[in-house]
């Protein structure tokens, strides 16, 4: 196996929304590498459809402040609330310079940028009273509903122009942190399986997130959770990590995005009876209430046996497009009438959409301080040289529960302030420290290992069964009963990963050997959501517990760490949420 060192000023690893967004920071002379398991056009950031966030009040009056109470709102009061004021403030400045970019925004007739209404985004009913009743407000800025295409395209090409180069299917194995700073990272190129060493003075992760832990999940099959994962076997905690989100519409079976866009235009989720059963859950906002409110009603609709039953059995929920006029599903809805038709051969003109909640987006990740810094401790103590940005990232911004269309402007604004960062960082002295003597060892051993097995285990069956584990006990409804069956499952299948044997042991393209890899970063990043959850004994946002229903403000209000341990178990402790001007009150839409 061949070992190659490149010497650069920057790694980012993952070519989404937020690594390209920093990467446009990064000007000559200062060099930057992007590495990617996919091609950058390829990221996820391109499956995001609705929209991007921002009070540009053009549609109607808006303010960042309302906007910054939704996110805390949204959040269950578990964002912190100095990070969030900041994202909503530099929103209106991050779409207008998007705009500036090239990014090719939906219109309204006076050209500016269109405004479409999401689920959580609301203003006061009466705008001179900040008391009165909360209505939904037109808030998300889109380019059709492929926002996250037109973001990825636009963002790809300017980084083009400032000479980044791009590293291509080279999938990153290990981070080297040593004495206190990140100095660069090991990655398999996948072509040729040969190892390359980047040694830098500054590194960024934005690989996204972790879906493909999950049996059902609107995640490319690239969201397997690397970046949260290569930190971890690395002793750097993961933050939040019990908060997974689970879309409310994903096609029925399969999981695939429809966008909350459907319901921003004027879709209705309608059970068998034909009725509008969101007035039941949120009777202010209904059908655009925040996705783990949606999501926790759709099932309990299938549960109290008021869900549509297939042939085979299986259950779900319609959404109705039925009433909207054509040049809405063709002029701001194309890619989800397409979906439906595609895939389920389903004609939302005719026909309400079959769907399901769908695992979607990772609230926690790495944490950060608000210039994307890694911070290692309760004290939010930085690495030295190493950034994180985007959805494997926790700022935190998004709490216990993300609002639709603050992913894409998390990446915006947090990858921009993290490549600024870095240049400030690159600019005070910074320089190319010292190699550890070892730095391919555990990545060589990894790998080799995989490929010389000769245990009986077959990859697909132990994911297989990892996946429907998650989805059963770790799911929308939890109890510490069901989590701990998932603690035991865990253990099982580590012992049955050590027992695959591939059937593919050569080294040119071997996307059985990634696969393995990614395994074994599904199971790190299960083992953190399980502990983290089974140790949170309330009801917040996206964690909601059967056994401990109620949110729990005085013994919860916190984050939480959790950091591999040399133990059997990992060891979690928390830090203080920052709260600044919202106080934490009931949540109710």
């Amino acid at each position: 196996m061949e070992v190659r060192v490149h010497t650069v000023d920057v790694v980012i690893v993952g070519s989404g929304g937020a690594g390209l967004r920093a990467a446009v920071e990064i000007k000559p002379p200062y060099t930057c590498a992007v590495l990617s398991k996919v091609h950058p056009l390829r990221s996820h950031t391109g499956a995001a459809q609705g929209g991007v966030s921002a009070a540009l009040g053009n549609e109607e009056e808006d303010s960042w402040e309302w906007h910054a109470y939704d996110t805390v709102k949204g959040s269950d009061f578990l964002g912190d609330q100095d990070a969030i004021e900041l994202m909503c403030q530099d929103a209106i400045r991050a779409i207008i310079e998007l705009e500036h970019m090239g990014m090719p925004f939906s219109r309204r007739s006076d050209g500016r940028i269109a405004q479409r209404r999401f689920g959580g985004h609301t203003r006061p009913e009466n705008p001179a009273d900040p008391h009165s009743k909360r209505i939904p407000v037109r808030r998300a800025c889109h380019s059709a509903d492929r926002t996250g295409h037109a973001m990825l395209h636009t963002l790809y090409e300017n980084a083009l122009k400032n000479g980044v180069r791009f590293f291509s299917e080279f999938f990153v194995t290990d981070v080297i942190v040593h004495n206190g700073s990140c100095r660069g990272v090991v990655a398999l190129d996948i072509r040729s399986g040969d190892l390359h060493v980047f040694h830098a003075k500054a590194v960024l992760f934005a690989t996204g997130g972790y879906g493909r832990v999950y049996q059902v999940t609107s995640n490319a099959h690239a969201g397997t959770g690397d970046g949260m994962a290569i930190v971890y076997r690395r002793g750097i905690p993961l933050e939040d990590m019990e908060f997974v989100q689970f879309h409310p519409t994903g096609l029925w079976k399969l999981g695939v995005l429809i966008s909350e866009a459907a319901r921003g235009e004027g879709g209705i989720l309608r059970n068998k009876h034909g009725e509008p059963f969101m007035e039941r859950y949120a009777p202010t906002v209904k059908d655009l209430a925040p996705r783990d409110l949606v999501s926790r009603a759709i099932i309990t609709e299938i549960r109290e046996g008021r869900g549509i039953e297939a042939r085979d059995g299986t259950v779900y929920v319609g959404l109705d497009l039925t009433h909207l006029p054509e040049s809405v599903l063709r002029e701001k809805l194309p890619e989800i009438t397409g979906f439906a038709q595609m895939y389920l051969g389903v004609n939302p003109r005719r026909e309400w959409i079959p769907i399901q909640p769908t695992v979607h987006y990772a609230m926690g990740g790495i944490p950060t301080d608000v210039d994307g810094r890694v911070v290692i401790d309760e004290h939010n103590t930085p690495i030295r040289g190493m950034w994180a940005a985007g959805e494997v990232a926790c700022v935190s911004v998004h709490g216990a529960n993300r609002l639709g269309t603050n992913s894409l402007l998390d990446l915006i604004v947090f990858g921009r302030r993290a490549g600024k960062s870095i240049v400030e960082y690159l600019g005070s002295g910074a320089t190319w420290e010292e190699l550890p003597a070892d730095v391919i060892e555990f990545s060589r051993t990894r790998i080799e290992r995989l490929r010389s097995g000769h245990g009986h285990e077959r990859l697909a069956l132990v994911r297989k069964e990892l996946q429907k584990g998650m989805m059963e006990y770790v799911g929308v409804f939890r109890t510490g009963h069901d989590m701990q069956q998932m603690v035991s499952l865990l253990a099982d299948l580590r012992e049955r990963y050590a027992r695959i044997r591939l059937q593919d042991t050569g080294s040119t393209f071997n996307t059985e050997l990634v696969e393995a890899l990614e395994l074994e970063n599904l199971l790190d990043v299960a083992e953190a959501i399980t502990y983290s959850a089974l140790n949170r004994t309330e009801t917040r946002g996206a964690h909601a517990r059967e056994d401990y229903p109620n949110r729990d403000d005085e013994n919860w209000l916190k984050h939480t760490l959790i950091v591999r341990d040399s133990g059997a178990a990992p060891r979690i402790f928390y830090k203080p949420v920052r709260i600044t001007r919202y106080r934490p009150v009931e949540r109710v839409y």
